[in-house]
């Protein structure tokens, strides 16, 4: 029988590794993004790309426009993304958290999951080499997939769904080694809070920054291409 998952793709670096990860386990796959308003459409560009590499079942883009809540620096253009010195002053969740979003996201996947009858959803959020953000967390993780398995008719009628979260307790430097050894070229991917149109990297951000020292800490050349 074959065994189906749903995936969702950023187009950046943790989220392909996912996909990779989902791929190399024996899962059909189904790769989901989302046009929500963020700063980085290339992002979007980059997550077709991916998905067509791994050899994705289907990949669907949903509209979702989170820009009209605002509160994060990603969705509203009058809040700054942090660089440099800003981001060691900032509080322990910076402003480029978007609030809910993967609660969100998830809730989504869980939906189209139901549909296709695939009982993993994978998502690329990650504990260790992050920003902080409350959503990436393996509390809200276990809890999402609690609910999950209330909220659904597998759920009610004994099958179970699982969240999978594989990068949760890695480092940004054992990501890369993974996605590497599973064929991912990163060059495609697109990770920066504040990249241009081409997918060029502004190099400062939180992300960027993260990114940057983990192909430095497992001395891999950074094939990110630099604004």
């Amino acid at each position: 029988m074959t065994k189906r998952a749903v995936i969702l793709l950023s187009g950046g670096l943790d989220s392909t590794t996912a996909l990779a990860m989902a791929k190399d386990r024996g899962f059909e796959c189904y790769t989901m993004s989302f046009n929500y308003g963020q700063r980085t459409v290339a992002e979007l560009k980059a997550a077709k790309k991916v998905s067509a590499q791994f050899g994705a079942k289907k990949h669907i883009e949903v509209n979702l426009d989170m820009s009209e809540i605002g509160g994060s620096a990603l969705t509203d253009h009058s809040i700054d993304v942090p660089t440099g010195e800003a981001i060691a002053s900032e509080e322990s969740i910076p402003v480029t958290y978007v609030p809910a979003r993967n609660t969100v996201f998830l809730s989504i996947a869980l939906g189209w999951a139901e549909v296709l009858k695939a009982d993993h959803i994978f998502v690329g959020v990650n504990a260790v080499d992050y920003s902080g953000y409350p959503d990436c967390r393996p509390e809200f993780i276990q809890a999402f997939e609690d609910m999950a398995n209330l909220a659904t008719k597998a759920g009610v009628e004994g099958g179970k769904v699982h969240i999978d979260a594989p990068l949760i307790d890695m480092t940004k430097a054992q990501i890369i080694a993974k996605g590497i050894e599973l064929g991912v070229d990163y060059a495609v991917t697109v990770s920066c809070y504040d990249a241009d149109n081409e997918g060029k990297a502004c190099g400062e951000c939180d992300s960027c920054v993260l990114r940057r020292q983990g192909f430095e800490a497992q001395g891999f050349k950074d094939p990110t291409i630099y604004q």
